[in-house]
C-alpha cells in the first residue's frame, strides 16, 4: 500500500509510520519541516502546511491512502488558527483523496467532539455531538469529523474516523511533559474529589487501530462513514494514573486540592482576563480543563473491537514500564 501521513513527525504519526514502514507499505509523509528520524526511515518526507491546499493536493498524489492526523491541539488560541488548520486543512485532505483517487482515508478525531463537561461513563459512538464548546479544539474536531465521515461515498472513497483518548508513551512532548512541568512549578492542583475515571490510550495501541482501520475500508464495510472510540479498554483513576506518572520523574503525588466549582469558576475568570487583554499565553485554569480534571471521561470501545477487530495489546502496566524505560525523547 502506498499511504500518505500527514503530521508524519509528530507522537501519534510518527508511530503510525513505524508500523506501516514495519510490514512493508510505501509511506510518505507530510511534516511541516524537516524530520530526520522518518528520512533513516526511508519514508519519503514532503514537507508543507496542511493549510497550504496545493501542497496537500501534492501529498496525495498517487497514494492509496490517507491517515490524517496532523491537527492544532491545546485548549487555548485563537480560533482562526484552529478552523483553519483541523476544519480547513481536513476539506484539503479530503479535496487531494477526491483528486488523485485515493479510496481510502482515515481521520485522527478526539472523543472531546462529545464531550461538554459532563461526566462522561461508558458512552458509544450513539452519543451526540456536543451542543456547547469549552474550547476551539473539540469544537472543529468535531467539524472537521463530520465532513470526513460524510465524505465517504461508499463508491470512490471510504472514509472513517478514530477517537483515541488521552494518547501517551514514549516520545510524547505534549501531555505527560506538561503534567510535569506543571507539577515541578507547583501549579498541578488536583481538582475534584480525586475519584474521577478516565479513559486512555497507549500511544503504540492508538497506531495499530489506525492500521486496523484502513484495512477494513473496502466496499461492503460497516467501517465506512463511521467514528470509533479508542482506548485502553479499561477506565483508571485520572489522579491515581497522573501520580504514577509523575513518579516516573521522581516527584511526589499531588497533595494540593480544589474544588471543582472553584476551579471550573477561576477558569471562567481567566479566560475572560485573558481574551480582553489579548493574551497568547494559556490560562493556568480553563472551564475545560477543570472539567476534564474532575469529571468521568471513559467509553464503550465494543464498536471498535466487533468492526475493526481491535484490541490493545499493551496493556496500561507494560506501557508504564515502556515509558519508565524511556530515557529521552528519541528513544
Amino acid at each position: 500500500m502506498r499511504a500518505l501521513v500527514t503530521g508524519a513527525g509528530g507522537f501519534l504519526g510518527r508511530y503510525v509510520v513505524e508500523q506501516l514502514v514495519a510490514r512493508g507499505d510505501h509511506v510518505r509523509g507530510l511534516c511541516r519541516r524537516p524530520c530526520d528520524p522518518l528520512q533513516r526511515l526511508g519514508v519519503e518526507v514532503v514537507q508543507g502546511d496542511i493549510r497550504d491546499r496545493d501542497a496537500v493536493m501534492r501529498a496525495c498524489q498517487t497514494m492509496d491512502a490517507v491517515f490524517h492526523v496532523a491537527a492544532i491541539a491545546g485548549i487555548w488560541g485563537p480560533w482562526r488558527d484552529f478552523y483553519e488548520i483541523n476544519v480547513l486543512g481536513t476539506q484539503h485532505v479530503i479535496d487531494g483523496c477526491r483528486e488523485h483517487g485515493v479510496s481510502r482515508l482515515v481521520y485522527t478525531s478526539s472523543p472531546s467532539v462529545t464531550f461538554d463537561g459532563s461526566d462522561q461513563r461508558g458512552c458509544d459512538e450513539s452519543a451526540p455531538y456536543a451542543q456547547s464548546w469549552l474550547c476551539h479544539y473539540p469544537h472543529t474536531k468535531a467539524l472537521a469529523e463530520q465532513r470526513v465521515l460524510a465524505a465517504s461515498d461508499g463508491f470512490d472513497l471510504f472514509s472513517c474516523a478514530l477517537r483515541p483518548h488521552l494518547i501517551w508513551g514514549p516520545r510524547d512532548t505534549h501531555l505527560v511533559p506538561r503534567l510535569i512541568e506543571r507539577a515541578r512549578s507547583g501549579q498541578l492542583r488536583r481538582v475534584g474529589a480525586g475519584a474521577n475515571r478516565i479513559d486512555t490510550v497507549y500511544v503504540e495501541n492508538a497506531a495499530a487501530a489506525h492500521l486496523l482501520a484502513v484495512d477494513r475500508l473496502v466496499p461492503g464495510s460497516p467501517v465506512a462513514g463511521r467514528a470509533y472510540f479508542i482506548t485502553q479498554g479499561e477506565p483508571v483513576n485520572c489522579w491515581e494514573w497522573i501520580d504514577e506518572l509523575l513518579s516516573q520523574s521522581g516527584l511526589p503525588p499531588v497533595r494540593k486540592q480544589i474544588s471543582f466549582r472553584a476551579a471550573w469558576i477561576a477558569g471562567g475568570i481567566l479566560e475572560t482576563v485573558h481574551r480582553v487583554l489579548g493574551r497568547s499565553s494559556e490560562p493556568r485554569m480553563t472551564r475545560f480543563l477543570a472539567a476534564q480534571l474532575a469529571r468521568d471521561h471513559y467509553f464503550n470501545i465494543d464498536r471498535a473491537r466487533h468492526d475493526l477487530g481491535y484490541s490493545p495489546t499493551i496493556s496500561t502496566d507494560e506501557g508504564m514500564r515502556r515509558l519508565a524505560a524511556c530515557q529521552c525523547p528519541e528513544n
